[in-house]
């Protein structure tokens, strides 16, 4: 991370890369795992009923924001 973009800059972009992968993503991966071990999608969103359910799709939101983060950071310090 250079000069040329700030810590909130990246953290934004990050952000808005997380949100916009997160349904498309997420929707693959809920398939995948109903095809492959036949997980229910409320259990695939709550960790097998670990968490409520929207503290269950912010943690995969933030499983998303992290990988973004590291794009944004790299993606800032090439521009």
């Amino acid at each position: 991370m250079s000069a040329k973009a700030s810590l909130s800059q990246v953290t934004g972009m990050a952000a808005l890369v997380a949100s916009l992968l997160y349904f498309p993503v997420g929707a693959v991966l809920a398939l995948l795992c109903f095809a492959a071990r036949d997980v229910s999608i409320h259990s695939f969103i709550t960790f097998g009923d670990t968490f409520n359910p929207l503290p269950g799709l912010l943690m995969w939101w933030v499983f998303a924001f992290v990988p973004a983060f590291a794009y944004a950071a790299h993606v800032s310090r090439d521009a």
